[in-house]
C-alpha cells in the first residue's frame, strides 16, 4: 500500500497571499502533523501516517473524494476527532489533549451551525462571549467583522431572514472574529448554487489575501481547490497522493488518480513497448502507438494509462499544411460538434485510439462544416502523461472525462 507522504515546501512569492509574512514563515511551519492516524475500527486507517506542515499565511486546501480522509484529517487538526497515533503541532505548542475551544481555531462547517434564536451580531459575537471579552470590545470586534465581511446593515437579523451567501459569511465572520491563528474550512460552498459559490470563492480568496490568515480548506471539487489555494494535497485512501501548487498539480501530476481527478481527461490504455529517457512508446489496446512524457510507469511489457488534456488536442482539416506535432498526429472521423459558448467540443473517433474528446476555440467552427468528414488530430508528446494504471483506471479510454 502507499504510504509515501509528502512535506508541503514554503511558498514562493508567487501565488502567496498578500498578507503573507515571510520573517514569520522563518520561524517555521504553523502547523505540523506528524506521523498522524485515525481508525474508528482498529483496522481500517481513515487517515495513513499523514505528515504535513502547513506555513504561516497559506491557504492549503484538502482535496479528495467522499471517504478519502480530507475531512478526518480536519476534524483532527480542529479537535473534535483524537488521532490514533502521531502528533499536531500549532503554533509550537502540542494539541494532544487540548479540548477544540482552547486551540484558537476558527471553523467554516457546509451547514454554517448558526444559532436560528440569535441575531447576526449575537451570533459574530458568541466566540468573545464565551472567551469572557468585554462589551465594549465585543461591540468594536464584531462591527469590523461585519463591515470586512459586506454585512454592515445585517446584525439585528435571525439567519432565516438572510440568505445562503450571507449566512456563509456571518459564519465566515464568526470564526475570524477573535483572531485565530488558523481557520479551518469544511466544504462552506457545498449548500450554494454554482453562480453564488463562484462568487464566494473569490471573496475567500480575496478576504484570505487581504488578512493574511492561515486556511485549511476542504472540499472534493477540484474547480474550487485550484481557484483559491496555494497548495493541494490530493487525498486517496487516507493517503496524501501529491502536495503541490494548483499548476503544479494540473501540468505534472505525479500519477494517474491525481491526472484523472484534477481537471479533464482523455484516458487511453495499453502496454508499454518502449522507454527511452523521459519519453515512452505505448501501444494502445486499439491497436495505435502513442508517444507520451514517461511520469510513473513500468519497464515494457507493463500496462500503462495515457493521459491527455482536451484542450491540447489538435483538430485540423485532412488536407492542412500546418505543421504536425511532435509525436502523434492521426487521422479521425468527426462524430459530432458541440457548442458550448466561450469554446466549442470535438467528439472525434480515431481509428486505433478510440473516441478522443477536444477543446477548441470558436473560430475551429468551419472544421464542422462538412459534417463527419476526416479531419487530423495532433498532440504533442510531452501534453501525453504516461502513469502505470490505478485501481479505478478502466481498460477503455474515457474521453473528456471530469472528477471533481
Amino acid at each position: 500500500m502507499l504510504t509515501a507522504l509528502m512535506r508541503a515546501t514554503r511558498p514562493t512569492s508567487k501565488g502567496v497571499a498578500q498578507g503573507y509574512d515571510r520573517e514569520a514563515a522563518d520561524k517555521g511551519p504553523l502547523l505540523s502533523l506528524t506521523g498522524v492516524s485515525k481508525t474508528y475500527d482498529g483496522e481500517t486507517l481513515a487517515v495513513q501516517r499523514l505528515d504535513l506542515d502547513v506555513a504561516r499565511g497559506e491557504f492549503l486546501t484538502m482535496l479528495g473524494p467522499s471517504g478519502s480522509g480530507k475531512t478526518t484529517s480536519l476534524m483532527l487538526i480542529a479537535g473534535f476527532e483524537a488521532p490514533t497515533t502521531g502528533e499536531i503541532i500549532l503554533d509550537g505548542r502540542s494539541l494532544a489533549n487540548l479540548p477544540p475551544h482552547k486551540r484558537d481555531i476558527g471553523v467554516v462547517f457546509q451547514n454554517y451551525a448558526l444559532f436560528p434564536h440569535m441575531s447576526v451580531f449575537e451570533n459574530i459575537a458568541f466566540p468573545l462571549s464565551v472567551r469572557r471579552t468585554s462589551a465594549a470590545d465585543i461591540k468594536a470586534r464584531v462591527t469590523r467583522a461585519l463591515e470586512m465581511v459586506r454585512l454592515r446593515d445585517f446584525g439585528t437579523r435571525k439567519p432565516n431572514q438572510i440568505s445562503g451567501g450571507q449566512q456563509q459569511r456571518v459564519a465566515l465572520a464568526r470564526a475570524l472574529v477573535f483572531e485565530p491563528k488558523l481557520i479551518l474550512m469544511d466544504e462552506p460552498l457545498g449548500a450554494l448554487d454554482r453562480q453564488l459559490r463562484e462568487e464566494m470563492q473569490l471573496e475567500i480568496r480575496a478576504l484570505h489575501q487581504r488578512l493574511g490568515v492561515t486556511v485549511i480548506y476542504v472540499t472534493h471539487d477540484q474547480a474550487e481547490a485550484l481557484t483559491m489555494s496555494d497548495k493541494v494535497a490530493v487525498f486517496k485512501d487516507g493517503v496524501v497522493q501529491q502536495l503541490d501548487s494548483p499548476r503544479a498539480l494540473y501540468e505534472y501530476p505525479c500519477n494517474a488518480f491525481v491526472a484523472r481527478f484534477i481537471g479533464e481527461n482523455n484516458r487511453l490504455s495499453g502496454v508499454v513497448e518502449r522507454v527511452d529517457a523521459d519519453r515512452c512508446s505505448i501501444r494502445l489496446d486499439e491497436g495505435q502507438s502513442v508517444v507520451a512524457l514517461a511520469r510513473d510507469i513500468g519497464p515494457v511489457g507493463t500496462r500503462a494509462t495515457l493521459s491527455i488534456r482536451p484542450e491540447r488536442v489538435g483538430v485540423i482539416a485532412a488536407g492542412s499544411s500546418v505543421a504536425a506535432a511532435n509525436g502523434n498526429r492521426f487521422r479521425a472521423n468527426l462524430i459530432e460538434m458541440i457548442y458550448l459558448g466561450d469554446h466549442l467540443r470535438a467528439r472525434l473517433s480515431v481509428p486505433g485510439c478510440g473516441e478522443i474528446m477536444a477543446k477548441l476555440p470558436r473560430s475551429a467552427v468551419e472544421i464542422a462544416s462538412d459534417g463527419g468528414g476526416e479531419i487530423v488530430v495532433q498532440w504533442a508528446d510531452h501534453d501525453c502523461l504516461a502513469f502505470m494504471p490505478d485501481s479505478e483506471t478502466s481498460a477503455a479510454g474515457v474521453p473528456g472525462e471530469t472528477r471533481s
